[in-house]
């Protein structure tokens, strides 16, 4: 058996379901390529009183914990919800060519704590990520999101890449709204929401440029809002 657990957003957010699928697992692996983790692994090995392995996106996608768990319980610990990745999705299918059991234990992700922010769930848009510009690679594809949810009214959430500084972020959403010609007039900052470190930061660039924050955070784009949504937001503002 295949158990993808969900670790939810802090070293607590852990279900009962899920610990109860970690008593049973042989191996316990982590996925960490996806999100800056808010706590050690060590503080998680205390939690759940097992030893973890890490694995990196290469290892997760070459299928092995699937040949794994042909022969035994394996559990997948990924944070937030098991399925907030596409890899993860590939795995249930490979799991199914192979005939290997699976079960996906979900726990709380950031498309639930963004609501914190007092914007209404049901009026998000497309989600978009932001990837960590590199020599000769400046990619600005995540504004195109931006743009269409911008059309119909919706909120954008925008995910930042692991290891991708608030500043270095805050100058790539200046530079490709340059790029772009898109104007983006106030927006939230959410970080590590869900914990006892949460920090929700709402104003324009240059107020918020002035903030530190702590990974893993995230953009959020207001679209049209409703004078509640607005009054809700605006306990945030710097």
């Amino acid at each position: 058996m295949l158990y993808l657990i969900g670790l939810g957003l802090n070293e607590k957010g852990l279900t009962l379901e899920g610990l109860d699928a970690i008593k049973k697992c042989k191996k316990i692996y982590l996925e960490n390529y996806t999100v800056d983790f808010p706590y050690t692994q060590q503080t998680l090995e205390k939690v759940i009183k097992k030893k973890i392995v890490k694995l990196d996106r290469e290892k997760v996608e070459s299928n092995q914990i699937v040949e794994e768990a042909k022969k035994q319980d394996i559990g997948l610990l990924v944070y937030g919800s098991p399925l907030f990745a596409t890899t993860h999705i590939s795995l249930i299918m490979e799991a199914k060519k192979k005939k290997v059991k699976t079960k996906i234990i979900y726990s709380t992700s950031v498309f639930d704590a963004v609501s914190e922010t007092g914007l209404q769930l049901y009026k998000f848009g497309k989600v978009s990520s932001m990837p960590k510009w590199a020599k000769n690679f400046e990619p600005d594809s995540f504004l195109e999101i931006v743009s269409q949810n911008k059309t119909i009214g919706a909120h954008s959430l925008i995910l930042i890449d692991i290891g991708l500084e608030f500043n270095k972020a805050i100058d790539e959403l200046i530079i490709s709204c340059g790029k772009r010609c898109v104007i983006i007039d106030k927006f939230a900052v959410s970080s590590n929401l869900g914990s006892d470190k949460s920090k929700i930061y709402y104003g324009n660039i240059e107020n918020l440029r002035k903030k530190k924050v702590a990974a893993p955070y995230c953009f959020i784009i207001p679209g049209e809002m409703h004078f509640l949504e607005e009054e809700a937001l605006e306990r945030f503002k710097v």
